[in-house]
C-alpha cells in the first residue's frame, strides 16, 4: 500500500500574523510610504530634469489611453492627465528652478500616489482559504482526473494533490529561514499558472506563507479573476506603462514589501520562457529591490534578513507551449521561419484531446534550490552567510561606506548582477530531469543528426509524418543519454528524478506517455508497429530545450544509433 505523504505544519498557521496581512490592514499608510519614498528617489535622481521626466510620463500616458485602452482603466484617465499637463505647462515649464521645484514635487506626489493606489493590492484571509480549496480541486482535476476511475477523489483527500504536485529540494532549510527573515522566491517561468502553482506549493505543501507577486493588470479585466487577485496580496502591474515614474513606483512597492517582511515571488527572466529552456539571463529591475531592501534593513538596524530561494518548476506539459515556441521561432528566425498551417484538425482529434485531458495522470515538480543571501552566498539553517571558501561573513559589511551603511546605487547594481548570475547557475544545477525532458532531448537529437545539413528552421519544416524511429534505437540512445546525465548529477551540475533510474524500456514508455500529454498534437507517440513517431517536431524541440546548455548533445554519439538501425529508418523526402 502506497504510503500517505506527510505534510509539515504551517510555519505561521495564523494568517493575521503574516506581514502581508499587516500591510493590507495598514494599506493607506503603506501607499503613503511608497509615495514619499518614490517621490524623493525621483527628485534625487533627476534633480536637474524632473520637469522632463513628468512631461515624458504625460506624453506616454496620453498615447496609451488613445492606442491601448482597457476596460479596467479608470474612467477619469484622460481628464487626470490633462490636468497634470496644464499644471506642468503653466507653473513649471520655462520657470526658474526655485519656482518650479514645489510644483514638480506636488505633481510627482499626485502621479506617484495614483500609481501606488493602482499597484498595491489587499490581502483577505477568507479569500485565501477559499482559494486553497478551489486550487486543490483544480489541481486534482488537472493532475489526477479520471486516472483513478473515481471522480469523488477530485473533491476529497488533499494528499492526492501532494502526490502529484511535488515540492522537494531544500524545503526544511527554507522553512527554517522563513522564521528568520523574508523569503524571496525566484522561479523559472514557463506558464501563466506558475505563480499560483508556486504560491500553492509553498503555502499548502511546504507550509510557508503565501508570497506576494506581480500580476498583470489585464487579469483584472474579468470579474472572477479580479475578485481573487484583488484579495490575495498581489500587486498589479500594467505592462503598457513604461515611463520612469511608474517603473520607480513599482520597484518601490516591491522593495518596501520585502523590507516589511512580506515573502515575495520575482521572476528572474521577467516573462515566460518562449523557447522552453531555462533562463540564461536576468532582468535587474525587481530583483534589485531585494538588494535594496537588504541594505535598508541593515541601515535601519532592524532584525531580519532577505533570503533568495531559486525555484525550478518541472512540467511534463505546458499548456501554452505551441504558442510560446511559435513566438520564439518568429523572434529568432524572422524571415527564416515560416509557420506551417496545421491541416490536421478534426472532431476526432478534438475528442482525443479531451480524453487525454481526463485520462492521463501527470505531475508538477517544484524544486527549492539552495537558499542564498542577496549577494549570492549560500546560507545555513540559521541564516548565516558563507563565502566561497566557507567562511562566515556579515552581509552588513558589504553596504558600508566610510564605516556606515549607506546607499550606493552603482554598488547595488553590481550586487544585483552577481546575484542574477548565481540564480541562473542554481537554476541549472538544481534543475530536475524528468523522463519527458529526456525522451524529447533524445529524439530531437536523433532528428538533428539525421538531417545534419539543415538549420533549425528547415528542420522544423520537415513533415513529421515521414519520420519513424525504431523503439530499440530510441531506447539505446536514451540509455546512453542517461549515462551522461548521471555523470552530470554526480558532479552536482544537475538533479535527476527517480524515474531516470528505471529500466530503459519503462523510462522511454513513461516519458512518451507524459510528454505534452494534453496537447492536441502529441509531440511523441507509438505507431501501430510500436515505433516512435511525432505529430509536432516544434513541440519536441520545445521540451528538448529544457536540457539545453549542458553540452549533452556532444556527449552522446547520436550517429552511432542511426547507423546501427539505418536499414529500418524512414528518411524524409526533402
Amino acid at each position: 500500500m502506497k504510503e500517505k505523504i506527510k505534510i509539515p505544519p504551517h510555519v505561521f498557521p495564523n494568517m493575521e500574523e503574516w506581514p502581508l496581512y499587516q500591510i493590507s490592514e495598514n494599506r493607506n499608510e503603506f501607499v503613503e510610504e511608497v509615495t514619499k519614498e518614490t517621490r524623493d528617489q525621483l527628485l534625487t535622481r533627476n534633480k536637474n530634469n524632473i520637469s522632463g521626466v513628468i512631461a515624458k510620463a504625460i506624453y506616454d500616458e496620453r498615447i496609451r489611453i488613445k492606442q491601448e485602452p482597457w476596460k479596467i482603466d479608470p474612467p477619469d484617465e484622460k481628464s487626470f492627465w490633462n490636468k497634470i499637463q496644464k499644471k506642468l505647462v503653466k507653473r513649471s515649464l520655462d520657470k526658474e528652478k526655485a519656482e518650479a521645484a514645489p510644483v514638480n514635487k506636488e505633481l510627482l506626489d499626485t502621479i506617484v500616489h495614483r500609481y501606488a493606489e493602482e499597484i498595491v493590492g489587499t490581502f483577505k484571509p477568507k479569500t485565501l482559504e477559499f482559494a486553497r480549496k478551489f486550487t486543490t480541486v483544480f489541481l486534482n482535476r488537472l493532475l489526477n482526473t479520471a486516472a483513478s476511475k473515481n471522480f469523488k477523489r477530485l473533491y476529497s483527500a488533499k494528499h492526492r494533490v501532494y502526490e502529484s504536485l511535488k515540492v522537494d529540494g531544500d524545503v526544511e532549510k527554507v522553512r527554517s529561514l522563513s522564521k528568520k527573515g523574508t523569503i524571496v522566491l525566484v522561479p523559472t517561468h514557463f506558464s501563466n499558472l506558475d505563480s499560483f502553482i508556486v504560491g500553492y506549493g509553498m503555502d499548502q505543501i511546504a507550509g510557508i506563507p503565501f508570497p506576494s507577486f506581480a500580476a498583470g493588470l489585464n487579469l483584472y479585466n474579468t470579474g472572477y479573476t479580479a475578485y481573487f487577485m484583488n484579495r490575495l496580496g498581489c500587486y498589479r502591474v500594467d505592462r503598457r506603462k513604461k515611463n520612469a515614474i511608474y517603473l520607480e513606483t513599482l520597484k518601490m512597492v516591491s522593495k518596501l514589501s520585502i523590507e516589511s517582511g512580506v515573502n515575495n515571488l520575482i521572476y528572474a527572466g521577467g516573462t515566460r520562457s518562449r523557447s522552453g529552456e531555462l533562463e540564461q539571463k536576468v532582468k535587474m529591475g525587481l530583483l534589485g529591490t531585494a538588494v535594496e531592501a537588504q541594505r535598508a534593513i541593515s541601515e535601519k538596524g532592524i532584525a531580519g534578513k532577505v533570503f533568495i530561494v531559486p525555484v525550478i518548476i518541472g512540467y511534463h506539459f505546458v499548456l501554452e507551449a505551441p504558442y510560446l515556441i511559435d513566438e520564439h521561432l518568429r523572434r529568432t528566425g524572422k524571415e527564416h521561419y515560416h509557420k506551417t498551417k496545421d491541416g490536421s484538425y478534426s472532431i476526432r482529434r478534438a475528442l482525443k484531446f479531451a480524453w487525454n485531458y481526463f485520462s492521463q495522470s501527470s505531475e508538477i515538480r517544484l524544486t527549492l534550490g539552495k537558499p542564498l543571501d542577496v549577494l549570492g552566498n549560500f546560507v545555513d539553517e540559521e541564516g548565516r552567510s558563507y563565502d566561497q571558501f566557507n567562511r562566515e561573513l556579515d552581509i552588513k559589511d558589504y553596504f558600508l561606506t566610510d564605516g556606515i551603511v549607506a546607499k550606493n546605487s552603482q554598488r547595488e547594481r553590481e550586487y544585483t548582477k552577481i546575484l542574477g548570475e548565481r540564480i541562473i547557475e542554481r537554476f541549472h544545477k538544481d534543475n530536475v530531469v524528468l523522463c519527458s525532458h529526456a525522451i524529447a532531448f533524445t529524439v530531437f537529437n536523433l532528428l538533428k543528426k539525421q538531417n545534419a545539413d539543415l538549420d533549425i528552421y528547415a528542420l522544423l519544416r520537415l513533415p513529421a509524418e515521414d519520420f519513424e524511429y525504431p523503439i530499440k534505437m530510441v531506447e539505446d540512445a536514451m540509455a546512453s543519454l542517461v549515462v551522461q546525465l548521471k555523470k552530470l548529477a554526480e558532479e552536482g551540475n544537475i538533479r535527476l528524478s527517480d524515474e531516470i533510474n528505471w529500466e530503459t524500456e519503462k523510462l522511454v514508455k513513461e516519458g512518451i506517455r507524459l510528454l505534452g500529454a494534453f496537447h492536441a498534437q502529441q509531440p511523441l507517440k507509438y505507431n501501430k508497429a510500436g515505433n516512435v513517431i511525432s505529430e509536432s517536431f516544434k513541440l519536441v524541440y520545445y521540451y528538448h530545450n529544457r536540457l539545453d546548455h549542458y553540452g549533452l548533445e556532444k556527449m552522446v554519439n547520436w550517429g552511432s544509433f542511426l547507423d546501427a538501425h539505418s536499414e529500418v529508418l524512414a528518411f524524409a523526402d526533402v
